[in-house]
């Protein structure tokens, strides 16, 4: 797809170049006249479960968005090594995922969290509608275990109102299944290269008012480089209650455990000479990121007349052991709980749709340094802190049908958080601080079913984020007074299902205020956090499925071509840096792949990643990361039940690149920022399903 030049464009002028743009794919079907859509509920007859919608009924939920929502079900990752985020979200337009090592991704949606060199901010998780980022707005895409979950919900942007997020990358909800839509008896082994093995089993059954689901899995991975060998274990289990035909309960238990050497990053020269070696001085100081993770939660729902309301409370504990350049042994509790209440009816006439809710997230972090003496042996305290972190989060939407097919939509979000330090190591000074935030984020928009299929959006927002607890050190002027990253984003689109082609395509500009930016200051630090000035973010986002062939062995099958492209066009518009690029993220991102689908269940062909242009990794753009182009093949065959089972090659033409790059200010050949791509890697696997 040719991609306008976008950053010269107003926001009025971007939206009417995708609309032209838009348009003449979806008029070649439209329906003369559209009728009313019906409103979506979810019943104890269509969904077995009241606490978690169908893969159909969440779909239809997400319709009743005006902006940029995918659904990711099962069958899109589960038919392949599901072993990483990137299996999961790889193929969302918009959301970038760059593998670091093993598990380990960076994730950002519309550049949020861009310049993060460890962790992610930026993004809200859940896990079936319940938060599990960290109290102070951090996450670990470690806890995300891809086997285990029914679908996907990706929220971009402000469009994640409905859970009360309002960062500018958005939400993404993970649902695992329940009893009353699992299989009794699931099973799978996948094992590939680089000493890849993971095993997984579930089992999911109901029984009167009960029922349950539960997941394992275990895994362990030698590493495609030197020194970045990892094993982990995974488990999440439900159990539903069906109280009353119109109210239900369901509570959660997800557990946790991960051990993994790092191999650091590489020059340029290293990761693209030398991709399979490691950082020496992170083998000779042996670091590892070691996590044990607990998370306990509960939800309700109960269904009235008109209104369905929602609400749950959880409690996560993490303990992170964790050696780097100094030994790091912390422990995160955090808690909260939330209410949600959507209320549809007719008002003089017209149909309009009402959604409220609150989410309290709060937590302690009881954080400690030592001395890294070699060999990741703990040494002498040097730093000590104990963090406290609040987050009252509460939200309003409404859409207001003015006519049948279109409605009027516009909400309002406010968030007060607090950060508390309270320093235990005084050798240093005493840097202990407190910052309060009051951010309001409003929002209004457009949606026109243009016909079942066919939908048009528009919409404004804003987003806001507030500085995480590494951020705000309060060791210094600059890290005491950081400042929340605000955001207002332009945003129009159009998505549609016909029978032999499906599209979902969207522009969007967010112009931030004080973006958050973590940059590389030294070979031995994680980065410093600052405020950015002024930003722009825009970009074109594209999914597309095009039917190219059809009924080559039977009168059912078809032959796909799924294209996933993004655009982003990210710049300085402050007083420093003006007109440069943003790092750590490439210009121009395209997926192809060409796959024949029989439907007795067999399924091959190959698939091509391409980034055509390089991306800098600093701000200075003075050093980029080098275009590069991966083929991959899979051939697979599943029926839905019984056996199944796949191969699947991945960089094919074992192609040297770099996959993700950490932020410095100004680098050289000289900075090790680069972490090299797996090569070439083989996998193949087996289930059992009944």
């Amino acid at each position: 797809m040719p991609c306008p030049p976008l950053r010269n464009l107003s926001p009025p002028a971007l939206l009417a170049a995708l609309l032209t743009s838009a348009a003449p794919v979806a008029f070649a079907q439209s329906a003369s006249a559209p009728p009313v859509l019906p409103p979506v509920t979810v019943t104890s007859e269509s969904a077995g479960s009241l606490t978690v919608p169908t893969t159909d009924e969440a779909e239809q939920l997400l319709q009743r968005i005006p902006g940029g929502v995918e659904l990711v079900p099962d069958t899109a990752f589960k038919n392949g090594p599901a072993n990483t985020i990137r299996d999961v979200l790889g193929a969302v337009p918009g959301v970038i995922t760059q593998p670091k090592s093993n598990v380990d991704n960076r994730v950002s949606i519309r550049g949020s969290g861009l310049t993060r060199n460890y962790g992610n901010r930026g993004v809200n998780l859940y896990m079936d509608g319940i938060p599990i980022n960290t109290s102070d707005g951090l996450f670990d895409v470690f806890e995300i275990d891809p086997g285990a979950y029914r679908y996907v919900e990706v929220y971009k942007g402000a469009n994640a109102l409905r859970y009360g997020a309002n960062t500018l990358g958005g939400a993404v909800n993970f649902v695992t299944p329940t009893g009353r839509d699992a299989a009794r008896f699931d099973s799978r082994v996948d094992g590939g290269s680089f000493g890849f093995l993971k095993g997984q089993a579930s089992s999911g059954g109901a029984s009167g008012a009960f029922d349950y689901f539960a997941s394992l899995s275990a895994q362990r991975e030698d590493g495609y480089r030197d020194h970045s060998d990892g094993h982990m274990a995974r488990g999440n289990a439900n159990i539903g209650y069906r109280i009353a035909p119109e109210a239900e309960t369901r509570f959660y238990v997800n557990a946790n455990t991960w051990r993994q050497r790092l191999p650091g990053e590489l020059t340029k020269s290293a990761a693209l000479n030398a991709p399979r070696s490691a950082d020496p001085d992170f083998v000779s100081q042996d670091q590892q990121r070691n996590i044990d993770s607990l998370r306990i939660a509960n939800k309700m729902r109960l269904r009235f007349e008109t209104t369905e309301v929602e609400f749950g409370v959880f409690s996560h504990r993490r303990h992170v052991d964790h050696p780097i350049y100094r030994y790091l042994d912390y422990t995160v509790n955090d808690y909260g709980g939330f209410v949600r209440a959507t209320d549809e009816r007719t008002l003089a006439g017209f149909r309009n749709r009402l959604v409220v809710g609150t989410t309290i997230i709060n937590g302690a972090l009881d954080y400690k340094e030592f001395e890294n003496v070699g060999n990741a042996e703990k040494g002498a305290l040097v730093f000590s802190t104990r963090d406290k972190a609040e987050n009252y989060a509460s939200h309003i939407e409404n859409s207001f049908y003015v006519l049948p097919e279109v409605a009027v939509v516009a909400g309002l979000q406010h968030l007060h958080a607090r950060r508390d330090r309270t320093d235990r190591f005084l050798g240093d000074g005493d840097q202990s601080g407190r910052r309060t935030y009051n951010l309001w984020s409003p929002r209004a928009g457009l949606l026109w079913d243009v016909d079942p299929d066919w939908q048009l959006f528009a919409n404004v927002s804003r987003s806001a984020e507030v500085p995480t607890f590494d951020a705000n050190s309060f060791a210094s002027p600059a890290s005491s007074n950081l400042k929340a990253q605000t955001a207002t984003t332009y945003e129009i689109g159009t998505r549609g299902r016909r029978p032999d082609v499906t599209w979902d395509l969207a522009a969007y500009r967010s112009h931030i205020d004080n973006e958050l930016q973590c940059v590389r200051t030294s070979p031995y630090s994680t980065c410093t956090v600052r405020n950015a000035d002024r930003t722009v973010h825009q970009g074109v986002e594209l999914g597309l499925g095009i039917a190219v062939l059809k009924a080559l062995a039977t009168p059912e099958d078809r032959t796909w071509l799924n294209l996933t492209y993004t655009y982003n066009d990210f710049f300085f518009d402050g007083a420093t840096y003006t007109g440069n690029r943003l790092p750590g993220v490439p210009p121009h991102t395209l997926r192809a792949e060409l796959l024949y689908k029989h439907p007795d269940g067999f399924h091959a062909g190959p698939s091509v990643d391409w980034m055509p242009r390089p991306f800098y990794a600093d701000n200075a753009n003075s050093l980029a990361v080098d275009p590069y182009a991966l083929l991959n093949v899979k051939v697979g065959f599943d029926r839905g039940t019984g056996w199944s089972g796949y191969l699947e090659g991945r960089n094919l033409l074992d192609k040297t690149y770099i996959s993700s790059a950490i932020i410095a200010e100004t680098a050289t050949a000289a900075s090790a920022l680069f972490s090299p791509g797996y090569g070439r890697a083989i996998h193949a696997g087996m289930r059992l399903t009944w």
